[in-house]
């Protein structure tokens, strides 16, 4: 039977090896050259000049919006995926596995290509109420993944013993079910918040202010404004206070079976009369985070009279696209790892510290840290300036956290018994890695590339200051095109960008995947 084995912490018997904590110190360094620059242009100002832009009604304003959207997508997010989790691994809903391809399905459309869809058929749509419901529908899918892969590895002895103790079904899923759940639910919901945070295009798009649209306004008319630095700071503030939640809300104890045995099939629920509520449910949803993009889409292709299709442009833009890709997700996945190991099997300060500075330029614009990297590699490695491996660096950072949390999450899923006795058998290091922990974690691995993949095929803001001249992606070619309204012309784009996320989608919808948050 399943238990809930408490971690084992090997800090205080054992050192963790130098080189996997140098390499892991080395890429938390990195990861925080943009909060540092971002720190240096504040602290020139004033306490008086930072006290008057701190007060002005209109930061007021902004953290308003911000904290709204980032509070109210978190919890409908993670309302839309524990829902659809459940129904998709838990109940005898017919055709579970196409509603969970469509579950996953809007990872492939980038947000700001469903505000695009959304704005050009509904232009009401916008405010809070439209960039909530764009928001939600784009990255409720984070919340999902995890929550599903935890429900389909979930020993269900462990509600066998809750109904025998006289609990409803009900009191079983908010008393047994949940604890279990947790990981994944705050996991996915720090990915959310995090996304949120740092989002552009489509609240650019929605017309929504917040204090990364009010950034991007303030670099705009001024390289290093010291409003937008400043409030940058606040941004990261807010992701520290994410950051201590996630802190607060995760356990300490790892959720790994080491009983003997195999656990049994889970037996499906019955939903009964509430079988088609529930499919009425999920067609509404997936209308909404599907339907209307693609229709858009669609409608764009065919009717737009803007409508062209530079064939060269195209296929040099969606090549960048996917070698940029592909290369940033490998690097991210490995820049990650030992982040990653060093917290999962030596947990402490040091340990924690490193892997939270990684996450740490995930709630920065792209535009912040493109510009911390240019004014770096201007002054101290100005051969690095315009060039293909500074844009890597910069997609490293930005999305160092999808690697984190999926990396973490596989290795939290391997029992360090495991470990122990293939060194008990004379089995070194390397050779224990390969047979032992890489096959085991090679799902959530697995998962890490394709999330960040998905997230570097669709960069815009660090993609249009970093790419060297000449280079373009699809992602920008998309934005030069829809910012004069050019829709029609934008659509092709839009299309290509979806049909290269849906092999990284196919991957992340493949349901023996392990955990990846």
């Amino acid at each position: 039977m399943s238990t809930r084995a408490p971690l084992r912490r090997r800090s205080g018997r054992e050192s963790a090896p130098t080189p996997v904590v140098v390499i892991a110190a080395v890429v938390a360094l990195v990861a925080l050259i943009p909060l540092g620059f971002v720190v240096v242009y504040t602290v020139t100002l004033s306490p008086g000049q930072s006290w008057d832009l701190l007060v002005r009604p209109r930061m007021g304003e902004l953290l308003f919006n911000t904290v709204r959207l980032v509070v109210a997508g978190c919890f409908l997010s993670l309302l839309l995926g524990v829902g659809c989790a459940w129904l998709v691994e838990r109940s005898d809903l017919p055709l579970r596995s196409m509603w969970h391809l469509l579950a996953t399905a809007p990872l492939a459309i980038p947000a700001f290509v469903n505000s695009y869809g959304w704005s050009s058929l509904a232009p009401g749509a916008e405010g809070f109420g439209g960039a909530l419901l764009i928001v939600t529908l784009s990255y409720f899918p984070l919340v999902y993944l995890p929550v599903a892969a935890s429900l389909r590895g979930m020993d269900p002895a462990l509600d066998d013993v809750a109904y025998s103790q006289g609990l409803s079904r009900w009191e079983a899923f908010t008393r047994v079910t949940v604890p279990q759940l947790m990981p994944a639910m705050v996991g996915g919901a720090l990915l959310v918040g995090l996304h949120l945070l740092a989002e552009f295009g489509a609240l650019q798009m929605l017309r929504y202010p917040t204090f990364t649209t009010a950034i991007y306004d303030q670099y705009r008319s001024s390289f290093n404004s010291a409003g937008a630095n400043l409030i940058a700071t606040v941004l990261v503030l807010c992701c520290l206070g994410l950051l201590l939640i996630d802190l607060r809300l995760r356990s300490n104890r790892r959720f790994a079976r080491i009983g003997s045995g195999v656990p049994r099939d889970i037996v499906a629920i019955e939903l009964q009369h509430w079988t088609r509520p529930a499919q009425v449910a999920l067609t509404a949803l997936a209308t909404l985070s599907l339907g209307v993009p693609l229709y858009s889409l669609t409608r764009w292709m065919i009717v737009g009279s803007s409508l062209s299709f530079p064939f060269d442009e195209l296929a040099s833009a969606a090549g960048t696209t996917i070698v940029l890709g592909l290369t940033a997700a490998v690097a991210a996945v490995l820049a990650a790892a030992p982040m990653a190991w060093l917290v999962v099997r030596y947990r402490g300060r040091v340990s924690t510290t490193l892997e939270r500075s990684g996450y740490i330029a995930n709630a920065l614009p792209g535009i912040v840290v493109a510009l911390a990297l240019v004014t770096v590699t201007i002054r101290l490695a100005q051969p690095l300036y315009q060039t293909v491996a500074l844009l890597l660096v910069a997609y490293v950072i930005l999305f160092l956290p999808r690697a984190l949390v999926t990396v973490r999450a596989a290795i939290e899923q391997v029992p360090p018994v495991l470990e122990d006795v293939a060194h008990g058998l004379g089995t070194g290091a390397i050779e224990t890695a390969r047979r032992v922990t890489l096959p085991i974690i090679a799902p959530g691995v697995g998962a890490g590339c394709a999330l960040v993949f998905l997230a570097v095929s669709t960069e815009l803001t660090a993609t249009l200051l970093l790419a060297p001249i000449g280079t373009t992606t699809l992602a920008t070619q998309f934005w030069a095109s829809s910012s004069s309204l050019a829709y029609a012309e934008a659509a092709p784009y839009a299309v290509l960008m979806v049909l290269i996320s849906l092999p990284a989608t196919l991957l992340l919808s493949r349901r023996p995947t392990a955990v990846v948050a």
